[in-house]
Protein backbone atom coordinates (compact mmCIF):
# COMPACT_ATOMS: atom_id res chain seq x y z
CA UNK A 1 0.00 0.00 0.00
CA UNK A 2 1.30 3.53 -0.80
CA UNK A 3 1.07 6.30 1.94
CA UNK A 4 0.75 9.76 0.63
CA UNK A 5 2.02 11.82 2.59
CA UNK A 6 1.18 16.13 2.77
CA UNK A 7 3.74 18.59 4.00
CA UNK A 8 1.39 21.55 5.68
CA UNK A 9 2.91 24.43 5.55
CA UNK A 10 2.96 27.03 8.08
CA UNK A 11 1.88 30.47 7.02
CA UNK A 12 4.50 33.32 9.10
CA UNK A 13 3.27 37.21 8.43
CA UNK A 14 7.00 39.24 8.59
CA UNK A 15 6.25 43.22 9.61
CA UNK A 16 9.32 45.16 8.65
CA UNK A 17 10.45 48.71 8.95
CA UNK A 18 13.70 50.89 8.99
CA UNK A 19 15.41 53.58 10.34
CA UNK A 20 17.90 55.90 9.14
CA UNK A 21 17.63 54.66 5.80
CA UNK A 22 18.40 57.70 3.37
CA UNK A 23 21.98 57.68 2.11
CA UNK A 24 23.27 61.24 2.85
CA UNK A 25 21.78 61.18 6.71
CA UNK A 26 24.44 61.98 9.21
CA UNK A 27 23.01 59.53 11.43
CA UNK A 28 24.32 55.70 11.95
CA UNK A 29 23.42 53.02 12.55
CA UNK A 30 21.05 52.16 9.83
CA UNK A 31 18.92 49.52 11.26
CA UNK A 32 16.30 47.42 9.62
CA UNK A 33 13.99 45.02 11.98
CA UNK A 34 11.14 42.70 11.54
CA UNK A 35 8.62 41.31 13.76
CA UNK A 36 6.98 38.18 12.49
CA UNK A 37 4.84 35.25 13.85
CA UNK A 38 2.02 33.25 13.02
CA UNK A 39 -0.24 34.29 10.32
CA UNK A 40 -3.53 32.56 12.53
CA UNK A 41 -1.95 34.71 15.78
CA UNK A 42 -2.30 37.96 14.03
CA UNK A 43 -5.26 38.93 15.10
CA UNK A 44 -4.77 37.75 18.64
CA UNK A 45 -1.67 39.71 19.09
CA UNK A 46 -2.89 42.81 17.57
CA UNK A 47 -5.88 42.23 19.93
CA UNK A 48 -3.91 42.38 22.65
CA UNK A 49 -2.11 45.73 21.93
CA UNK A 50 -5.12 47.80 21.63
CA UNK A 51 -5.93 45.89 24.87
CA UNK A 52 -2.47 47.35 26.61
CA UNK A 53 -3.04 50.59 25.31
CA UNK A 54 -6.31 50.89 26.45
CA UNK A 55 -5.18 49.60 29.68
CA UNK A 56 -2.83 52.75 30.08
CA UNK A 57 -5.90 54.70 28.86
CA UNK A 58 -4.27 55.51 25.83
CA UNK A 59 -6.84 55.78 22.49
CA UNK A 60 -6.76 52.26 21.03
CA UNK A 61 -5.77 53.61 17.66
CA UNK A 62 -2.42 55.22 19.37
CA UNK A 63 0.42 54.55 17.15
CA UNK A 64 3.45 53.24 18.74
CA UNK A 65 6.78 54.58 17.84
CA UNK A 66 9.93 55.05 19.55
CA UNK A 67 10.18 58.70 18.79
CA UNK A 68 7.00 59.22 21.47
CA UNK A 69 8.30 57.61 24.57
CA UNK A 70 7.74 59.77 27.25
CA UNK A 71 7.80 59.10 30.75
CA UNK A 72 4.22 59.67 31.40
CA UNK A 73 4.28 56.60 28.82
CA UNK A 74 7.37 54.61 30.29
CA UNK A 75 5.04 52.14 31.79
CA UNK A 76 2.97 51.23 28.54
CA UNK A 77 6.02 50.74 26.49
CA UNK A 78 7.51 48.58 29.53
CA UNK A 79 4.54 46.69 29.12
CA UNK A 80 4.77 46.09 25.10
CA UNK A 81 8.41 45.02 25.71
CA UNK A 82 6.86 42.67 28.47
CA UNK A 83 4.22 41.09 26.03
CA UNK A 84 6.23 40.36 23.06
CA UNK A 85 9.02 38.64 25.17
CA UNK A 86 6.14 36.98 27.20
CA UNK A 87 4.35 36.16 23.55
CA UNK A 88 6.26 33.01 22.12
CA UNK A 89 4.68 33.44 18.97
CA UNK A 90 6.44 37.06 18.44
CA UNK A 91 10.20 37.38 17.23
CA UNK A 92 12.22 39.68 16.27
CA UNK A 93 15.42 40.00 13.77
CA UNK A 94 17.21 43.39 13.41
CA UNK A 95 19.97 44.63 10.77
CA UNK A 96 22.34 47.33 12.12
CA UNK A 97 24.17 48.73 9.45
CA UNK A 98 27.29 50.77 10.00
CA UNK A 99 26.65 53.41 7.00
CA UNK A 100 30.22 54.64 7.57
CA UNK A 101 31.58 51.66 5.98
CA UNK A 102 29.51 51.72 2.67
CA UNK A 103 31.43 51.97 -0.40
CA UNK A 104 28.96 51.64 -3.37
CA UNK A 105 31.90 52.83 -6.06
CA UNK A 106 33.98 49.94 -5.08
CA UNK A 107 30.87 47.17 -5.24
CA UNK A 108 29.78 48.77 -8.45
CA UNK A 109 26.33 49.41 -7.01
CA UNK A 110 24.13 52.16 -6.44
CA UNK A 111 22.80 53.22 -2.55
CA UNK A 112 19.45 51.37 -4.05
CA UNK A 113 21.06 48.48 -5.32
CA UNK A 114 22.26 47.69 -1.90
CA UNK A 115 19.11 48.81 0.28
CA UNK A 116 17.85 45.46 -1.40
CA UNK A 117 21.02 43.83 -0.54
CA UNK A 118 20.42 44.72 3.08
CA UNK A 119 16.67 43.71 3.26
CA UNK A 120 17.86 40.25 1.55
CA UNK A 121 20.34 39.71 4.30
CA UNK A 122 17.26 40.71 6.79
CA UNK A 123 14.84 38.81 5.53
CA UNK A 124 16.81 35.74 4.22
CA UNK A 125 17.47 33.99 7.58
CA UNK A 126 13.86 34.07 8.57
CA UNK A 127 13.00 32.70 5.18
CA UNK A 128 12.25 28.61 5.33
CA UNK A 129 11.37 26.94 2.25
CA UNK A 130 8.59 24.90 4.40
CA UNK A 131 6.51 27.65 4.97
CA UNK A 132 4.37 30.42 3.67
CA UNK A 133 5.69 34.07 3.81
CA UNK A 134 3.48 36.99 3.99
CA UNK A 135 5.75 40.15 4.09
CA UNK A 136 4.34 43.71 5.14
CA UNK A 137 6.77 47.07 4.58
CA UNK A 138 6.04 50.35 6.16
CA UNK A 139 5.46 52.51 3.03
CA UNK A 140 8.25 54.98 3.00
CA UNK A 141 8.03 57.21 -0.49
CA UNK A 142 6.34 57.12 -4.12
CA UNK A 143 9.05 54.55 -5.05
CA UNK A 144 7.74 51.95 -2.69
CA UNK A 145 5.94 49.75 -5.00
CA UNK A 146 8.64 49.59 -7.41
CA UNK A 147 11.34 48.85 -4.72
CA UNK A 148 8.88 46.05 -3.73
CA UNK A 149 8.44 44.18 -6.79
CA UNK A 150 11.64 43.86 -7.54
CA UNK A 151 12.98 42.81 -3.76
CA UNK A 152 9.70 40.01 -3.92
CA UNK A 153 11.29 39.06 -7.23
CA UNK A 154 14.84 38.89 -5.61
CA UNK A 155 14.01 36.85 -2.10
CA UNK A 156 11.74 34.62 -4.70
CA UNK A 157 14.26 33.87 -6.99
CA UNK A 158 16.93 32.94 -4.02
CA UNK A 159 14.45 30.64 -2.83
CA UNK A 160 13.96 28.98 -6.48
CA UNK A 161 9.89 29.92 -5.74
CA UNK A 162 9.38 30.81 -9.28
CA UNK A 163 5.69 30.06 -8.68
CA UNK A 164 5.72 32.11 -5.74
CA UNK A 165 4.14 29.16 -3.33
CA UNK A 166 6.58 30.07 -0.55
CA UNK A 167 6.73 33.75 -0.65
CA UNK A 168 2.82 34.29 -1.40
CA UNK A 169 3.28 38.43 -1.00
CA UNK A 170 5.20 41.38 -0.74
CA UNK A 171 3.60 44.57 0.43
CA UNK A 172 3.51 48.13 1.15
CA UNK A 173 1.71 49.27 4.36
CA UNK A 174 1.17 52.66 6.46
CA UNK A 175 2.06 50.99 10.10
CA UNK A 176 -0.61 53.44 11.74
CA UNK A 177 -3.23 50.98 10.88
CA UNK A 178 -1.03 47.58 12.15
CA UNK A 179 -0.24 47.07 15.53
CA UNK A 180 2.51 44.38 15.16
CA UNK A 181 4.42 47.06 12.64
CA UNK A 182 4.33 49.64 15.41
CA UNK A 183 5.60 46.95 17.46
CA UNK A 184 8.82 46.52 14.69
CA UNK A 185 9.47 50.38 14.85
CA UNK A 186 9.59 50.55 18.73
CA UNK A 187 12.10 47.43 18.78
CA UNK A 188 14.41 48.51 15.64
CA UNK A 189 14.47 52.46 17.61
CA UNK A 190 15.76 50.38 20.79
CA UNK A 191 18.38 48.74 18.87
CA UNK A 192 19.42 51.44 17.13
CA UNK A 193 19.27 53.88 20.47
CA UNK A 194 21.95 50.90 21.96
CA UNK A 195 24.16 51.14 19.30
CA UNK A 196 24.18 55.46 19.08
CA UNK A 197 27.23 57.04 20.87
CA UNK A 198 24.87 60.75 20.40
CA UNK A 199 21.89 60.57 22.14
CA UNK A 200 20.96 60.56 25.66
CA UNK A 201 17.60 60.40 27.23
CA UNK A 202 16.88 58.63 30.54
CA UNK A 203 13.39 57.57 29.87
CA UNK A 204 14.45 55.55 26.90
CA UNK A 205 17.14 53.85 28.65
CA UNK A 206 15.15 52.19 30.57
CA UNK A 207 13.22 50.50 27.90
CA UNK A 208 16.59 49.69 26.06
CA UNK A 209 17.55 48.80 29.80
CA UNK A 210 14.31 46.20 29.58
CA UNK A 211 15.04 44.64 26.29
CA UNK A 212 18.75 44.50 27.18
CA UNK A 213 17.34 42.82 30.72
CA UNK A 214 14.80 40.41 28.80
CA UNK A 215 16.75 38.88 25.96
CA UNK A 216 19.92 38.49 27.61
CA UNK A 217 21.69 40.19 25.12
CA UNK A 218 23.74 43.79 25.04
CA UNK A 219 22.72 44.78 21.56
CA UNK A 220 25.41 46.01 20.48
CA UNK A 221 27.58 43.07 19.09
CA UNK A 222 25.60 40.03 16.71
CA UNK A 223 23.89 37.31 18.22
CA UNK A 224 24.15 33.65 17.81
CA UNK A 225 22.76 33.08 13.87
CA UNK A 226 20.36 30.55 14.95
CA UNK A 227 18.62 32.67 18.33
CA UNK A 228 15.22 32.36 17.69
CA UNK A 229 13.02 35.19 19.79
CA UNK A 230 15.36 38.09 19.40
CA UNK A 231 18.19 38.08 16.62
CA UNK A 232 20.59 40.83 15.70
CA UNK A 233 23.56 41.17 12.93
CA UNK A 234 25.68 43.80 13.04
CA UNK A 235 27.02 43.70 9.25
CA UNK A 236 29.87 46.28 7.67
CA UNK A 237 31.18 47.07 4.63
CA UNK A 238 31.72 43.38 2.60
CA UNK A 239 29.36 41.91 4.56
CA UNK A 240 31.51 41.10 8.04
CA UNK A 241 30.04 40.66 10.89
CA UNK A 242 31.53 42.67 14.24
Amino acid sequence: MIVLFKIFMNQINIYCDESNHLENSAITPMVLGAVYCPKEKVREINERIKEIKMEHKLNPNYEIKWTKISATKLNFYKDLVDYFFDKSELHFRGLVINKTTLNHKQFNQTHNDWYYKMYFELLSKILDPQQEYYIYIDIKDTQGQEKIEKLHKVLSNSLLDFQRKILKRVQLVRSHEINILQMADLLIGVVQFANRKDVKSETKKVIVDRVKERSNYDLTKSTLPKEPKFNIFHWVGGGSDV
